[in-house]
């Protein structure tokens, strides 16, 4: 195909100059080739601002060329980004027309772009195998990084919720992770991007403060930089000097976490010193330079070049006190330095000289995605593991040695545990205690840059479930878990082993469904927490069974007993009279309401049981008599000598000296009420008996109950009545 259209043109011709300025090689035909076919891919699609959406691919390979240059390999799969996900061309035809290196980057770009969908991973288990695959080529998260600032600087023409959701992402997932991969600029654009639709508000008012000083600002680092730049001239050593442009989010961030206004944010002065020099004793030379000049702030002070931060990046960082006592940040770093600093990955491929070399290297930048991926079991909590990649991107490092002296990079806040972690799991697992600078120490002591810890172990000794309070590496946290979760497990088959060996003892059977209800009757909020307390010690089986046998026992002589008082009772009176007489007609009493004489009772027709006998307010007699009433007969209690009938009562209080007598008389002295019987039983200060009375009608009943709950030490009385 030809280019007809000259915006076209000058478009690719300014694509290929960049990579020319930019790429160690470049094959231009490729790149033609695909700026081609992307025009013809999306020819027919429009981005939210209306333009043609191949603009899209084509600027984020302008970013790749000039902001992260790695190879014209990445410049092809930057332009073919987006053909796969929103055209029909597939990875096959790619892989045919451009090869297969560049299909894997493409495929590998469009399965990262939902990853980080909605801050939850939607399969955790996928989602580890896409991260491990994408370390094997660096350029795919690459080009997501340019295809993401691309996106940032063009959020203008999507909606609110959409703008606030994209920045919020990328400010907690994309600029650490671009930072992790030494993309420095790129990290900065993408917060301050992000802060203007988050906080438009703090944005433009820090945006405005800084434009309002600008004079201000230059006026003092011309003061400030001409005695270090006359004495770096005697010393004739080539640099360039400039001061450090501060991006928003940073001082805004730094005027919350220090509760200060802007005005107090002292490295608004900052000064950065890029050295061309190939000797890195010469940023030593300059930072002995401009302490001549300036006093030191002691605890400001950091060497990032003899030990580099682990995405490689190298300065020295220091603050001095300036003219009219301001605190200036002042940078050292060579050419080299800054460009790593600035591009990262991509500037660290221009100084590796063998492609082996290379390889390696770009494993070490990411080992970090692998720590947390490979370690972490299958059925890890989704949320607990994006916590963990968001623990890594952010975490400040610090720097301890082994008694040996070799090198350890771990967060800001790790502990003895995480080291002896970080060591191996084994040194983890069996740690008992620690030495930092010779000294014995807590477990939990937080480690500081330059210390040297020994891990002291013992064969006895295992994971505290204390531990997981107070680690900080994602390693550490994993490897304690999974241990808790495990020897939880063995406790709990051990409980169960003891339970089941009692339950085959005392020749019981337990269903799931009764070991649920027991564990619950005993507070537990499952089987397993019972089986738990079981294996430690903390259940006495036998009185628990023992308890469960006599509640069992006591609930069905409880029935029994209302039974044989119903039979007595109704006995007693004679049975029912039906139609007002007495005849040989079939009936029974319904169990559902267990009438007893002196309950307004009704009765109901049924097939092959004659007459069921209900109380008239049964529930269930009123359901199935609402279709035919027919079925209804009016039946009622004989009138007995005197009109009495025989009620019970069940009475529960305190065990007190003549509680027997108390009763008795409170039931005798209500119009002669004739006690039929009356048993008490005593046990752990308290009691609880059945009292059988003649009495004339519920009416009469109600007064006897209401005269016994009078009585001093009696808590509860009520009509025996079955469940």
């Amino acid at each position: 195909m030809s280019l007809t259209n000259p915006k076209h043109k000058k478009m690719l011709d300014e694509l290929l100059d960049a990579c020319r300025q930019h790429l160690p090689s470049v094959n231009e035909a490729l790149i033609t080739k695909a700026f081609e076919f992307c025009l013809e891919a999306h020819k027919n699609d429009l981005r939210a601002s209306g333009e043609p959406y191949f603009t899209h691919p084509y600027e984020v390979a302008m970013i790749v060329a000039k902001e992260i240059p790695l190879d014209d390999i990445t410049i092809v799969s930057t332009l073919l980004h987006d053909v796969v996900e929103d055209t029909e061309f597939n990875l096959d035809i790619l892989s045919k027309e451009f090869g297969k290196e560049v299909a894997e980057i493409v495929d590998g770009v469009t399965k990262i772009s939902g990853i980080f969908k909605g801050q939850e991973i939607t399969q955790a288990e996928n989602y580890r195998k896409l991260l491990l695959s994408m370390v094997k080529d660096v350029r795919v998260i690459l080009v997501k990084f340019a295809d993401r600032l691309h996106n940032m600087r063009t959020l203008q023409y999507v909606s609110p919720d959409k703008q606030r959701r994209i920045a919020q992402e990328t400010l907690e997932i994309y600029a650490p992770f671009a930072n992790r991969f030494g993309l420095g600029r790129i990290k900065w654009e993408l917060e301050d991007l992000s802060f203007k639709y988050l906080n438009k508000e703090a944005y433009d008012e820090i945006a405005k403060k800084i434009r309002s000083k600008r004079r201000e600002r230059e006026s003092y680092i011309k003061k400030f930089t001409e005695p270090v730049i006359e004495k770096l001239n005697e010393y004739n050593l080539k640099y360039e000097i400039n001061g450090r442009p501060k991006h928003l989010y940073s001082i805004y961030r730094k005027m919350v976490t220090r509760n200060k206004p802007f005005e107090e944010i002292y490295d608004l002065f900052a000064i950065r010193i890029i050295l061309d020099t190939e000797n890195n004793n010469d940023c030593y030379t300059t930072l002995g330079i401009v302490n001549q000049m300036y006093p030191p702030v002691p605890d400001r002070f950091k060497d990032y070049v003899s030990i580099p931060k682990t995405n490689n990046y190298q300065s020295i960082h220091t603050t001095v006190v300036g003219p009219d006592g301001r605190l200036v940040e002042v940078q050292i770093r060579t050419k080299k330095m800054h460009e790593v600093a600035e591009k990262g990955v991509a500037a660290h491929w221009r100084y590796k000289e063998n492609k082996v070399a290379t390889e390696k290297d770009m494993e070490n930048w990411v080992n970090w995605i692998r720590d947390i991926f490979e370690s972490a079991s299958k059925d890890e909590a989704r949320k607990d593991l994006l916590e963990s990649f968001k623990l890594n991107l952010y975490q400040d490092e610090i720097y301890v040695f082994t008694p040996t002296g070799d090198l350890r990079r771990l967060p800001v806040g790790s502990t003895p545990v995480d080291f002896a972690f970080e060591i191996h799991s084994k040194v983890g697992y069996h740690c008992i205690g620690a030495k930092v600078n010779g000294k014995i120490v807590p477990l939990d002591t937080k480690l500081h840059s330059g210390d040297q810890v020994e891990i002291i172990t013992s064969k006895n000794q295992h994971p505290n479930k204390n531990w997981i309070k107070y680690v900080t590496t994602h390693k550490a946290k994993t490897a304690i878990r999974r241990w808790i979760n495990k020897e939880e497990e063995d406790i709990i088959n051990a409980g169960k082993e003891i339970w089941e060996k009692k339950i085959r003892k005392l020749k019981l059977s337990f269903t799931t469904s009764d070991v649920a209800k027991l564990s619950g009757s005993l507070k537990y909020d499952n089987p397993r927490g019972f089986f738990k307390s079981i294996a430690q010690g903390k259940v006495n089986l036998d009185e628990v069974l023992t308890a469960t046998r006599e509640k069992e026992k006591k609930e069905k002589t409880a029935v029994l007993e209302f039974d044989n008082f119903a039979n007595i009772a109704r006995g007693d009176i004679g049975g029912v009279l039906v139609d007002g007489k007495k005849s040989g007609i079939l009936y029974s009493y319904a169990k559902c309401c267990n009438p007893i004489p002196g309950d307004p009772v009704i009765g109901y027709i049924t097939v092959g049981e004659g007459i069921k006998i209900h109380r008239k307010t049964c529930n269930n007699l009123i359901r199935v008599s609402e279709n035919d009433v027919s079925k209804l007969v009016p039946v009622q209690w004989p009138a007995s000598e005197g009109s009495l009938f025989v009620a019970g009562l069940s009475v529960m209080g305190e065990d007190t000296p003549g509680i027997l007598n108390d009763i008795s008389h409170a039931i005798v002295s209500y119009q002669n009420t004739n006690i039929k019987s009356i048993n008490i039983n005593t046990g752990d200060s308290t009691f609880e008996g059945s009292v059988t009375l003649y009495v004339q009608n519920l009416e009469h009943l109600s007064r006897v109950i209401e005269r016994l709950k009078k009585l001093k030490g009696v808590y509860s009385v009520e009509r025996f009545e079955s469940a």
